[in-house]
């Protein structure tokens, strides 16, 4: 897919995550995501290529909330929402291409707004690495299915550090066009080697 439906657009969790089902009927086993977040870990740089390891849900609502779909358990494990093969494979193929990646936690917010320095702290306090507005409603909706997922995000931004970092959506489209290119040579070559 080339973009996605996005709860703060106003759209439903199960719009949201519509596509997810879509593709566990077309017989999907693996999921690639990845977004643009803005990093909280203080040893990030914008530019950096951050696998995802886990995930901490702050939307709202959740997108399995209401009647149980049947291709999953009515209350799913989320021990490993992020496929650790997956992950490891990622860092063995940017290992021998030479390109830099770090591992973190996600937040999922709601968004649309950028956080505040209060929130970004909040969020490195409770153990996210990096803060975005998508993929956690995505990533759930997969496991749920039984998809394997991998996650890569676009560190595009800055926050909750002591001095703020004032941010706009045209310097987040910046970064992260610099960076899709590694991204997208990993993912490839995971692809392939599959």
């Amino acid at each position: 897919m080339q973009g996605r439906f996005h709860f703060y657009e106003g759209y439903s969790m199960k719009e949201v995550t519509f596509p997810i089902r879509v593709m566990y009927e077309l017989g999907i086993k693996t999921l690639f995501v990845s977004n643009a977040s803005g990093g909280m870990n203080p040893s990030f740089k914008i530019g950096d290529l951050m696998i995802i390891t886990d995930h901490i849900n702050f939307f709202p609502e959740h997108p399995l909330r209401g009647k149980n779909f049947p291709t999953g358990p009515r209350f799913p494990d989320m021990h490993e929402p992020y496929d650790l093969a997956l992950i490891a494979e990622a860092d063995k193929i940017a290992q021998e291409k030479g390109i830099y990646v770090v591992h973190g936690v996600y937040v999922g917010v709601q968004g649309p707004t950028f956080e505040t320095p209060a929130e970004y702290r909040m969020y490195r306090t409770l153990g996210g690495d990096a803060v975005g507005m998508s993929t956690v409603p995505e990533v759930i909706v997969a496991h749920h299915c039984g998809i394997k997922t991998f996650g890569v995000s676009v560190i595009t931004d800055l926050g909750g550090f002591d001095v703020p970092v004032a941010v706009s959506h045209e310097e987040v489209q910046e970064a992260a066009n610099k960076a899709q290119p590694l991204m997208t040579e990993i993912m490839r070559e995971m692809i392939n080697r599959a």
